[in-house]
């Protein structure tokens, strides 16, 4: 076990940190919307997609702009906003590698062709990358920054069948082991607080996932939104939201589990906020990043604390 916070600033390694060391100046991604469907609504694997999805991860208003139309007008938002520098091309909304190879590789060109685009990040499901689809995503790896975002939120197979999830556990392992090696900068999707999970099952996917050959990870609140099976549950009184304190130690506690080196990408959700029913704290990003920041300093938590090494390995 280590001894020591990650940083005299931060008690984890946080993502802008991260991409600062890395290409040397302020750096944002920018969500994009390339009009992907899912395997879990189309009819393929199943349908009506996650209980807890609405529109698919980013909740899109881009219309019919093409991808390098969508990055130009993040670029100008971004640069007034933020100061930013440089850019990564995030293909957020649904599932953006359920596509031919060639068309994949036609978007993720048209990307990188637009200037101070310096990668790639590729959000995803576990069951929808075949072999010929990370070999052209390490042939992008070879040149410029290339990030995978693989949707899990739980490593209980009970779980992932109770939100309609449509893959495993194993679908999960399969993909980060065949990606590994590749140079991808591999991420991983957790939430906590999804119906049926205690403290216990959280725990013990933070612990899986500290074993596995992953650079990053997204923590997630389970939040509730209009027009969604959980939100029926939660107005049928079916689903109870974590209260913010509840989440907050609960992110801490996976914190303290998590290797050092591990990139945590995000500590809570943006929920769309015409469509949120529940908790109503989670309007408040930063009210609950900063309590999460608090909490670790009261507990003396950090990234790592009581992550011990897979010996194995």
């Amino acid at each position: 076990m280590i001894s020591a916070p990650v940083t005299q600033t931060k008690r984890y390694t946080d993502l802008r940190s991260f991409l600062q060391r890395r290409f040397g100046c302020r750096v944002h991604k920018i969500a994009l919307d390339a009009h992907f469907t899912c395997p879990n609504l189309d009819g393929t694997k199943a349908v009506g997609g996650c209980i807890f999805c609405h529109q698919g991860s980013g909740h899109s208003t881009v219309g019919t702009l093409s991808i390098s139309e969508q990055l130009q007008k993040g670029k100008a938002y971004l640069r007034r906003r933020h100061k930013a520098k440089k850019f990564l091309a995030y293909f957020q909304r649904y599932t953006n590698t359920y596509a031919p190879v060639e068309d994949l590789r036609r978007l993720y060109d048209e990307a990188l062709a637009v200037e101070d685009v310096v990668g790639l990040v590729v959000g995803t499901r576990p069951d929808c990358v075949p072999d010929p689809i990370l070999a052209l995503l390490q042939e992008y790896a070879q040149r410029t920054y290339v990030s995978i975002e693989y949707g899990l939120q739980s490593i209980h197979d009970q779980t992932l069948a109770r939100v309609n999830r449509a893959h495993g556990f194993s679908e999960f392992l399969d993909a980060v082991h065949r990606t590994a090696g590749r140079g991808i900068h591999t991420c991983v999707h957790v939430m906590l607080g999804l119906p049926g999970e205690t403290k216990a099952d959280m725990l013990a996917t933070a612990r899986a996932i500290a074993r596995l050959p992953l650079d990053g990870i997204k923590i997630h609140l389970t939040y509730v939104l209009k027009h969604t099976v959980l939100g029926d549950m939660y107005l049928n009184e079916q689903y109870r939201p974590m209260e913010m304190m509840e989440y907050v130690e609960r992110v801490c506690d996976f914190l303290d589990l998590l290797p050092p080196s591990m990139v945590i990408h995000r500590l809570t959700g943006d929920p769309p906020r015409d469509l949120l029913l529940a908790p109503q704290w989670a309007r408040h990003k930063w009210q609950v990043l900063n309590a999460i920041q608090a909490a670790l300093d009261r507990r003396d938590s950090f990234q790592g604390r009581k992550w011990v090494p897979d010996s194995s390995q």
